[in-house]
């Protein structure tokens, strides 16, 4: 479970793991995008949907013995428990890593001129992230936080493979 909150990198992440650990990619912002492009009115319903679709098809492919990497804001312990219910269903473990990027100024610079190419979920604004920010739940599960202020991609998935093993 890839977590952290917009702009610090999950998708690329989580993309980047599951290429090299060989398994399943599940994006929340896809799957939400894919429920508004169907003509539902954006809400929170839509972000719950999500996750229980996400967690729908990680419980799918978990027992077929695939490891599956999801890539979500996780900001509730509530979104949280979607991800230790699939676990528990399915006799999976569960390894929160939380990415945060711990300069500020680097972290706005990255949400301005983003663009993921999705049409109806839109790109957060700083004040959208600050917001969330000081929302985020705190962890009382173990977890992994790794910052990626000045750490690329590529090394942040060496720095979680031998720790998810752990």
């Amino acid at each position: 479970m890839i977590a952290g909150l917009p702009g610090v990198g999950k998708t690329s992440v989580a993309s980047a793991l599951a290429v090299r650990v060989n398994a399943v990619h599940l994006s929340i912002d896809a799957i939400e995008e894919s429920i508004l492009g169907c003509g539902l009115p954006r809400g929170r319903q839509v972000g719950v949907a999500a996750y229980e679709a996400a967690r729908a098809m990680a419980e799918l492919n978990l027992p077929l013995g695939r490891d599956v990497v999801v890539d979500a804001v996780n900001d509730s312990d509530e979104a949280r428990q979607t991800w230790r219910e699939a676990a528990s269903a399915t006799g999976g473990e569960l390894r929160f890593v939380h990415l945060v990027v711990s300069d500020y100024e680097a972290h706005r610079r990255r949400l301005l001129g983003r663009d993921r190419g999705l049409v109806h979920v839109p790109e957060p604004e700083w004040r959208d992230v600050q917001s969330r920010r000081a929302e985020y739940a705190p962890w009382v599960d173990r977890h992994i936080e790794i910052d990626t202020s000045e750490t690329p991609v590529d090394a942040v998935v060496e720095c979680v493979i031998p720790r998810l093993a752990g």
